[in-house]
């Protein structure tokens, strides 16, 4: 298979330029490829005001750059992201993403940028042609969805928990502006926010021919608009951030119900489970036993801040000190320990 390439610049910055993958171009022959690429390139380029393109070339499979995935199950792969916050040098490529390949393809998370959606896009295109036929967004953080533009132009549908958009038309202009800070224009060229096809507000199937995913929508936990998906053939368990190993848990939700929902083991008991953050698990104890300890420590011991009378602006310190002993094995703790300190406060004041 042969696919579209274009160099596109920032209008703002002609310097910063960046190779774009456009899956509409995608052919059979270098010569069909190269034939309709340049309709398709001005087409992308009319939805991309903030782009200019260059040179067009039409690549093999086997020389576009692409995520590296380890096939963990039966057609189930995975590629695990970087444990650590967004920065330049990992361009913003923290979160695990992963595909089963059916009769067609699901992806479960498409990545942080365009570039890691495009990438993932390529390693997919190494083990299969079959058609993507999902993208499914295990909840709204952005290294978790800014790839699936890709994957919708590639025909796929759109899936996430109903209460995504939402959450994400709230953050949706400061993460446009924050995050090239963080990782740099040139990794974050050509992202953007892609519409949800199909919003999940009750458990659902979806059928792939020979496996079939099973999705569950998840009441306020890590955030109002987690998702869970199952892969019925394999017995994966894909939870998104509602578990992490090794990255500090971020709380954008209900710290009581995240707690409530990693109080009951789910049923049927996976064959393997995968976080957002950090290594597949084989029992639901490994995987869920430290973000458990977390976020009961953060509980407790803000209860006791709150208990001790202390303002707000001195439980966050307080919090972070007390929680230290639990440091051991997560990244970026102090500063996602203290922002969380905040959120389980304002929470729990009142209780």
């Amino acid at each position: 298979m042969f696919h579209l390439v274009l160099a596109a610049c920032l209008v703002a910055s002609p310097d910063t330029c960046a190779p774009r993958l456009l899956p509409a171009g995608d052919a059979a022959q270098q010569q069909q490829c190269e034939q309709r690429a340049g309709p398709i390139a001005r087409d992308w380029l009319a939805r991309h005001p903030d782009l200019t393109g260059g040179a067009i070339s039409c690549v093999p499979t086997a020389d576009l750059p692409a995520l590296s995935v380890q096939e963990i199950a039966d057609d189930v792969y995975l590629h695990q992201g970087t444990i650590a916050q967004i920065s330049p040098q990992n361009q913003g490529r923290i979160a695990n993403l992963a595909f089963v390949v059916g009769d067609s393809v699901a992806v479960i998370d498409a990545g942080g940028t365009r570039a890691e959606g495009e990438a993932l896009y390529a390693a997919i295109r190494r083990v299969t042609d079959a058609p993507i036929s999902h993208v499914v967004l295990t909840h709204m953080h952005p290294d978790h969805i800014l790839g699936a533009e890709v994957f919708s132009e590639a025909g796929a549908t759109v899936t996430a928990n109903a209460r995504l958009p939402e959450a994400v038309a709230q953050r949706t202009a400061a993460w446009m502006v924050s995050i090239p800070r963080q990782i740099g224009a040139g990794a974050f060229a050509g992202s953007r926010i892609t519409g949800v096809d199909q919003p999940v507000s009750q458990p659902i199937t979806i059928s792939l021919g020979r496996t079939e995913l099973q999705l569950t929508p998840v009441g306020p936990a890590h955030t109002d608009n987690d998702l869970t998906v199952l892969d019925t053939e394999s017995g994966t368990l894909f939870t998104g951030d509602l578990l992490f190993r090794g990255l500090t848990p971020s709380l954008d939700g209900s710290l009581s119900g995240w707690l409530d929902w990693l109080s009951a083991p789910p049923q049927p008991t996976p064959a393997l489970i995968v976080p957002g953050h950090g290594p597949a698990s084989a029992t639901w104890d490994q995987a869920s036993a430290p973000t458990i300890q977390y976020l009961t420590q953060l509980r407790d011991t803000t209860r006791r801040a709150i208990r001790g009378g202390m303002a707000l602006s001195q439980a966050i310190p307080a919090i972070t000190q007390m929680m230290k002993p639990y440091s051991e094995g997560w990244a970026d703790f102090n500063a996602t320990t203290a922002r969380n300190a905040a959120t389980a406060y304002s929470q729990l004041e009142w209780e």
